[in-house]
């Protein structure tokens, strides 16, 4: 796949989009202070649907409840698809913003007010400005922090009803330096899975325990064990994390109760580990259970997958980024992160690559104190304007 983005070229959309820039970082503000749950996207989808039709694309609505399609046909030619994600997070944003948050308990702390903002930036100059041959259609995707809203727009036909050649999609990343690119072949971002794990014993008054079962005593150990999951049952060389993020059992420090109830995540980058994974927690679960005379009942939930960028796609998507702002601006060792994204589900479905921009040194996503960093909305538009004239151009 041939690349001929240019650093001239950079700078001429840069030049452009700075035109406007304030423009997008008050529509930003804007979501900020108005943030919506997943497939609660209302307002958000509507301010989408009506800039895109105002900038000439045809709007497509209502798949996945709240999701919008923008799509720009400029002839016959390759298509091209680029996801942004819509919603929010049920967190209570910390005071001291001035477009701070409206609602609350619920803000935007990964930044998707801000990939949002940076498509629409970049859908408006393509619209205006834009060369390219073929057909983009820009995906604004509803319920990504549940892990549900790629999966049901796939199942309402996205793909068949907008197709893509290839599909890209970008998230911001606290802690790389402000706009630079980074770019993983391969696993990016790994699987998440969830478990329930239900202690069952037998209470009672907590001065006779050789009358009971002690559920906690059990559960406690099977913490413990569950440790050695990821310290003997996976390669050295591959990634697993077992998280138990919730423990309760009991309402009083003298009485030993029933049961005990644990909460896991469970993350890695490789399939076959995955499926390893859910077959080995239930089984160690169950068999410490037993040993203390519980019982364990595991409900194990499928998440989504791994993010697993294809090596063409990935590979032109980096070109386009040296090409474009110069070999400094792209992270050279980037590597794999252990969150989770449900692009997963594009990626299984279409070839394409996850891109990761700096946000600079701000507060870690999913953090109350989180901003997205409105400096990174230009360079990262231009980026998904310089992708998609290379693309759709390219012969």
């Amino acid at each position: 796949m041939n690349t001929h983005a240019s650093v001239k070229d950079a700078v001429r959309i840069i030049a452009g989009i700075g035109n406007f820039v304030d423009e997008f970082i008050d529509l930003r503000h804007d979501l900020h202070r108005h943030p919506e749950l997943a497939f609660k996207e209302e307002r958000t989808s509507s301010r989408v649907a009506s800039l895109l039709a105002g900038w000439g694309y045809e709007v497509s609505t209502g798949l996945a409840g709240t999701g919008v399609i923008g799509t720009l046909r400029r002839g016959d030619g390759k298509t091209l698809g680029i996801r942004a994600d819509m919603d929010a997070l049920p967190i209570d944003e910390r005071p001291g913003l001035s477009y701070a948050s409206v609602h609350p308990g619920v803000m935007h702390a990964c930044g998707h007010d801000g990939h949002t903002t940076i498509l629409l930036a970049a859908a408006r100059y393509l619209a205006e400005r834009g060369t390219i041959a073929g057909t983009l259609n820009l995906i604004f995707q509803p319920a990504e922090e549940i892990g549900a809203g790629a999966k049901k727009m796939i199942s309402e036909r996205l793909f068949e009803r907008f197709p893509c050649d290839a599909v890209f999609g970008l998230h911001n990343w606290p802690g790389v330096q402000e706009a630079q690119f980074g770019f993983v072949e391969g696993a990016a971002m790994a699987s998440v899975d969830q478990a329930v794990i239900r202690v069952v014993g037998k209470g009672g008054h907590g001065a006779e325990p050789h009358n009971t079962v002690d559920p906690v005593l059990a559960a406690a150990h099977i913490v413990t064990a569950l440790q050695s999951v990821v310290a003997r049952n996976v390669d050295p060389r591959d990634m697993a994390v077992v998280t138990v993020g919730s423990i309760h059992g009991g309402a009083a420090s003298n009485v030993i109760p029933d049961s005990v109830e644990l909460k896991l995540t469970v993350r890695t980058y490789r399939p076959d580990l995955r499926a390893e994974l859910q077959r080995r927690i239930p089984a160690l679960a169950r068999a410490q259970a037993e040993s203390f005379g519980a019982t364990a009942e595991v409900h194990y939930r499928l998440g989504f997958p791994s993010v697993i960028n294809h090596p063409a796609e990935t590979s032109f998507a980096r070109q386009v980024a040296q090409r474009s702002f110069g070999r400094a601006a792209v992270e050279e060792d980037f590597r794999p992160r252990t969150a989770s994204e449900d692009f997963a589900f594009m990626l299984e479905a279409r070839p394409g690559s996850y891109v990761f921009v700096g946000n600079g040194e701000s507060a870690p996503l999913h953090s109350p104190l989180y901003d997205f960093n409105d400096a990174i909305i230009a360079p990262a538009a231009a980026y998904w304007v310089a992708l998609a004239e290379t693309y759709l151009n390219a012969s």
